[in-house]
C-alpha cells in the first residue's frame, strides 16, 4: 500500500513553543531521568547553538548556557499531541499510525481526492502550519523508505514512485538506521544506505543474522511492515499537566488553549461539533473542581471553545493551586458546517455565538431554548420552547420519506407556504379585509392604516379537532406580503369567512 510519513523535526520542542509562545527563540531543554541523572532529551535551536546536545547532563548543559530553562520530558504528552494531530488529518487520510515522538504514518490511499500524492503532502503540511508545526512529508510504498527519506531528505514534500525506493535511499547517511541497527555496518566503514544495499545478501545474513538481513532488505527498498492504524478513542478527552502548580488564572490560559486546540482539531477531523464539555481542575495537593460548559450552538472551533472556557474559569476562586487541567466532550453532534446569509459576516456570527454560550453557561441551560414540536393540530400552537439539543441526523429510507425531496407522502403545498412565522400573536387579530370577487385578499387595515397586498402564497388548508365543538377549526393559511408591513401569516376562517392575522415573519 501507499503510505505517507509525516516527520516533525524535534516535535517535543515544537510542541512546547506552540503551547508556550514565550519560549520562542529562547534556550530551553526537555530533560528526563536516566540512571539517576537528569539528561537532555531534546533542546531548542538556541540551546543547540550554545552547544547543548541530547544525552548531555543537565549540569553540563547549564554550564554551557546559564540562561537555559528546562522542563520535564513526558513521552505521554507527545503521544497525546501526535494523536490529536493524526485525528486532525483524518479528512485527508482514512487512518494514521503513530511513530512517537516525532512523526506518524498516514494511509495515502485517498490521495487522488487531494489532487494526487503531491497534493496530499501539500495539504498535510497546510494543516500542520495552521496548528503551528513545521514538517516534511514523504509518500512511498514502504514504511522504512517513507520515514528515512522524510527524516533525512531536503524536500518538504517528496513522492517516491513504486519500485524507486532503493534509488531514493541510496544517498542517505547510515544514521537513517536508527538505534543499534546500523552499528555493525558502521564498524565496516560504510557511510550510506546505498553501500549497505550493495553488500551480498548471503554474507549479511550469515554475519548479522535475521536482524542484519532485515536491515539489508530495508536499504534495498524492501519492507513488508504492515500498516496498523491507531484505534480512535470513543470519548474525546485531553489533559495538560502544569510544570508548576498555578495559583492564578494566567498560567492556566496557555493550558486551556492547548486543550481547546487539540479538542477542536480532533472534533474537526471526525466531522463533529461539541455541545457540552466538562473541565476538571486537579488541585495540589488534593481536591478537584469541575465546570460544565454548555454551548448555544454546536461548534468545533478551537478559538470559540477557548474564549468560552476562559470566561467560565477565570472567575473561579479555588482553595488550592491547580496542578492539572483536563477537558472532556460529554455530548457532541455531527458538524454539517454553516452557510451564512448574504451580508452576514463570520465575525459577527461568532460574536453572537459567544454571547449566547456565555448566557447558557452562566444562567443555566434553561436561559436558552429551541423550538420543539407539540402534539397539537393547530399550527400556531404546534411548537413550544424546549431545552436545546442538537438534531439527530436522519439516515436511510426514513430520511427520504420524511424530507420534502423524498418519495414519501409529503404535502403538495409549496415549501414557502409551509413555512411558519418566527413571531406569533397570542390571539389572532381580525382584519378589515378588502377582498376581490374571486375571494383573493387585496388589502387590509391594521392600526388605522391601509396596507396593500403585494404578494400572496397559499392557501394551505388545515382543519381538525372535529370531535370538540369549542376547538374545531377549518382554515386556509396564506403567507401575505403587506406594503409597509412585510411578510405576515394570515388565515381565512372557514366558519365566518373572515381574515385573521396570526403572526409575522422576520
Amino acid at each position: 500500500m501507499r503510505r505517507a510519513y509525516l516527520h516533525l523535526t524535534r516535535f517535543p520542542v515544537q510542541r512546547r513553543v506552540v503551547e508556550s509562545p514565550e519560549l520562542s527563540g529562547r534556550p530551553f531543554a526537555l530533560v528526563e531521568a536516566v540512571r539517576g541523572q537528569r539528561r537532555v532529551a531534546f533542546a531548542s535551536t538556541s540551546a543547540l547553538k550554545a552547544g547543548v546536545r541530547p544525552g548531555m547532563t543537565l549540569t553540563a548543559a547549564t554550564a554551557l548556557e546559564p540562561g537555559l530553562r528546562h522542563f520535564d520530558y513526558r513521552p505521554e504528552d507527545e503521544q497525546r499531541a501526535l494523536t490529536a494531530l493524526g485525528e486532525a488529518l483524518l479528512p485527508l487520510a482514512p487512518g494514521f499510525q503513530l511513530r512517537a515522538p516525532d512523526g506518524l504514518w498516514l494511509d495515502a490511499g485517498a490521495a487522488h481526492l487531494c489532487g494526487g500524492e503531491d497534493g496530499l503532502g501539500a495539504r498535510v503540511l497546510a494543516v500542520c502550519a495552521e496548528l503551528g508545526y513545521r514538517a516534511h512529508v514523504v509518500v512511498a510504498s514502504e514504511a522504512f523508505t517513507a520515514r528515512a527519506v522524510a527524516r533525512h531528505g531536503a524536500r518538504r514534500v517528496e513522492v517516491v514512485a513504486p519500485g524507486d525506493s532503493a534509488r531514493a535511499l541510496a544517498p542517505l547517511p547510515l544514521s537513517a538506521l536508527e538505534g543499534r541497527e546500523g552499528a555493525a555496518f558502521s564498524a565496516l566503514g560504510l557511510t550510506t544506505l546505498g553501500e549497505v544495499a550493495a553488500l551480498p545478501a548471503g554474507a549479511v545474513a550469515a554475519r548479522g543474522g535475521a536482524a542484519g538481513a532485515r536491515v539489508h532488505a530495508w536499504c534495498r527498498g524492501e519492507d513488508d511492515t504492515p500498516f496498523v492504524p491507531a484505534v480512535l478513542e470513543e470519548v474525546l478527552e485531553e489533559r495538560v499537566v502544569l510544570d508548576f502548580p498555578a495559583e492564578s488564572f494566567e498560567p492556566l490560559r496557555f493550558a486551556l488553549k492547548t486543550l481547546t486546540d487539540r479538542l477542536g482539531a480532533r472534533l474537526s477531523g471526525r466531522c463533529l461539533a461539541a455541545v457540552r464539555l466538562t473541565f476538571t481542575l486537579k488541585l495540589d495537593p488534593t481536591g478537584h473542581r469541575q465546570v460544565t460548559l454548555t454551548l448555544a450552538r454546536p461548534t468545533a472551533r478551537a478559538k470559540l471553545l477557548h474564549e468560552l472556557a476562559r470566561h467560565r474559569l477565570e472567575a473561579l476562586r479555588l482553595e488550592n493551586p491547580v496542578a492539572e487541567v483536563s477537558a472532556r466532550v460529554d455530548e457532541h453532534s455531527e458538524d454539517g458546517g454553516q452557510q451564512l446569509a448574504l451580508g452576514d459576516t463570520p465575525e459577527g456570527d461568532a460574536a453572537l455565538e459567544v454571547v449566547l454560550s456565555r448566557l447558557a453557561s452562566t444562567l443555566g441551560e434553561a436561559s436558552l431554548f429551541a423550538a420543539g414540536l407539540e402534539p397539537v393540530h393547530r399550527p400556531e400552537a404546534a411548537h413550544g420552547a424546549r431545552a436545546f439539543r442538537p438534531p439527530e441526523a436522519r439516515r436511510g429510507l426514513s430520511a427520504e420519506l420524511l424530507e420534502p425531496g423524498g418519495a414519501g407522502p409529503v404535502s403538495s403545498v409549496p415549501a414557502a407556504s409551509r413555512e411558519r412565522p418566527s413571531r406569533l400573536l397570542a390571539e389572532p387579530a381580525c382584519l378589515e379585509a378588502e377582498v376581490a370577487e374571486s375571494g383573493r385578499l387585496l388589502a387590509a387595515r391594521m392600526g388605522g392604516r391601509r396596507h396593500r397586498v403585494t404578494a400572496l402564497t397559499g392557501p394551505e388548508r388545515l382543519g381538525g379537532e372535529w370531535w370538540s365543538e369549542s376547538s374545531a377549526f377549518q382554515r386556509d393559511y396564506y403567507r401575505v406580503h403587506f406594503e409597509g408591513l412585510g411578510p405576515a401569516w394570515v388565515f381565512r376562517d372557514g366558519r365566518d369567512g373572515r381574515f385573521y392575522l396570526q403572526g409575522l415573519f422576520d
